[in-house]
């Protein structure tokens, strides 16, 4: 699977939404993911931006966009397999109608986001990347 898949099935989901909520809902996919199945959904980089996780790969492809809906990526839905589609509905199910400040807000207050950013002035773009043994060590211990 690839995060365009993710991003995608998400889309399919809820339907538009601005692009940092679908970037926060893609990272807690994969967080969980980690968690609940032991394996990414995806192997694209994760990062540690000033308004949260981002992965770049997925923000080149929406760049300049505030929002986006179903069909906006070249990603397939039908690629995921079950394990995928049940972690992505429960992230989905719970994170899905919180405002993208109030998840971007929560990525600020969790150890992967805040690790990766030591060191850094807030508002600095950066680039340190969040690794998924951070976000399965963390989340795995909630």
């Amino acid at each position: 699977m690839k995060v365009f898949d993710i991003a995608e099935y998400i889309l399919r989901l809820r339907g538009e939404m601005t692009t940092m909520k679908l970037q926060k809902l893609v990272y807690y996919s994969q967080c969980w993911s980690l968690v609940w199945f032991e394996r990414p959904l995806f192997n694209s980089r994760i990062e540690a931006w000033a308004n949260g996780p981002v992965c770049p790969e997925l923000f080149d492809a929406h760049r300049g966009t505030f929002s986006v809906g179903p069909g906006s990526f070249k990603g397939d839905p039908d690629a995921l397999d079950e394990d995928a589609r049940r972690t992505v509905d429960a992230v989905v199910k719970f994170y899905g109608k919180k405002s993208p400040e109030w998840l971007s807000a929560l990525t600020h207050n969790e150890d992967p986001w805040k690790n990766a950013r030591k060191g850094l002035p807030p508002g600095d773009r950066g680039n340190r990347q969040i690794t998924k043994r951070a976000m399965a060590k963390y989340y795995g211990s909630l």
